[in-house]
């Protein structure tokens, strides 16, 4: 360590007028500014629902910007969560309708009955709970446990912000296993859980918000229109045909992606599953065969989008799409 000033013997320096002041502002310790000191107070209050009866609660788009939020001890209440959060954890909520909008982590209802909700996340569990309806969008396997009149069907939902939300939460719109459950605790000749009817519309599970500030919200539950392809998923397929379509890395991936799915589907054909996910070398010699070697350059980009299709004349189909809509696309 230096000092501002030496002195040697009995000689003084001469300070111009005012420098004292300036050595003694100099000398002040300055407090160090971290990122954190500068954020604005976390309220828990704000990012819990609790105690709440035959009420229609909600948060708006940006409100809740990631944060983890926890629903408690509510009855007869309409929740709707639109926005991205860490965690959600829904806990003793007794005839209740909620939306949860993506998460990044777990969505875990624990001594729940006789809910319906629409939900999207990286991880879903269930424990201790009875008689819900979930349409899910989940990324990694969903689980139950302890847990019984389980029944789910495809998440089908739309607003304006709801797209940049899953990109917040680190969710790909294509990356939904919502049918593959797994019973951790399975019951001798009992099915805990099953599969809501294919034409089961949401509106008539979780209907649009009541409240004048969460109408404005411009939802629409039309599946045609969801942010989410609606997929078949382990249902009983309608054919013992199907076609694999894969979409490599590129600017218009995700609508190239959305295209094929829409005139398939009105050509009559089933969207089976989707899947977002980086492909190695033996990847494409799996799948592609004797064309790997064309593609496998392609791979380095990103990932692929696959998705897969069901029905008489699938194959046909799909290559005939391609051809008229997608020429000079890599698909």
């Amino acid at each position: 360590m230096g000092c501002l000033f030496s002195r040697r013997g009995k000689q003084r320096l001469q300070q111009p007028e005012g420098a004292g002041q300036e050595a003694a502002a100099a000398g002040q310790e300055k407090v160090p500014q971290y990122s954190w000191d500068q954020r604005a107070k976390i309220d828990p209050k704000d990012y819990t629902f609790s105690g709440l009866k035959d009420e229609t609660v909600g948060r708006l788009p940006g409100k809740v910007a990631g944060q983890q939020f926890v629903i408690q001890d509510c009855e007869n209440c309409h929740i709707y969560i639109f926005d991205h959060s860490a965690t959600i954890t829904i806990d003793d909520c007794v005839n209740c309708q909620i939306f949860l909008g993506p998460t990044k982590g777990s969505v875990f209802f624990r001594d729940c009955k006789d809910c319906k909700c629409v939900v999207a996340c990286q991880q879903f569990r269930t424990r201790d709970c009875r008689k819900l309806e979930v349409f899910l969008c989940c990324a990694t396997q969903p689980i139950i446990e302890s847990s019984s009149g389980m029944k789910f069907g495809c998440f089908q939902y739309y607003y304006p912000e709801l797209a940049l939300q899953f990109k917040d939460a680190g969710l790909s719109i294509f990356n939904n296993t919502w049918s593959n459950i797994h019973d951790f605790t399975p019951v001798s000749e009992e099915n805990n859980w099953g599969l809501l009817p294919e034409d089961a519309v949401v509106q008539d599970y979780v209907p649009l918000p009541s409240s004048e500030e969460l109408q404005a919200v411009r939802i629409s539950m039309d599946a045609a229109k969801s942010i989410i392809p609606v997929t078949h998923g382990r249902r009983q397929k309608s054919s013992d045909e199907s076609c694999l379509a894969v979409f490599f890395a590129g600017d218009y991936t995700t609508a190239n992606a959305r295209k094929l799915i829409d005139e398939m589907i009105v050509k009559g054909f089933q969207l089976v599953q989707t899947k977002e996910v980086l492909m190695k070398a033996e990847d494409a010699n799996r799948v592609f065969q004797q064309r790997a070697s064309e593609f496998i350059p392609l791979l380095e980009k990103g990932p692929v989008v696959a998705l897969e299709f069901n029905g008489d004349g699938a194959v046909e189909g799909c290559q005939s799409i391609i051809n008229d809509v997608f020429s000079g696309t890599k698909v």
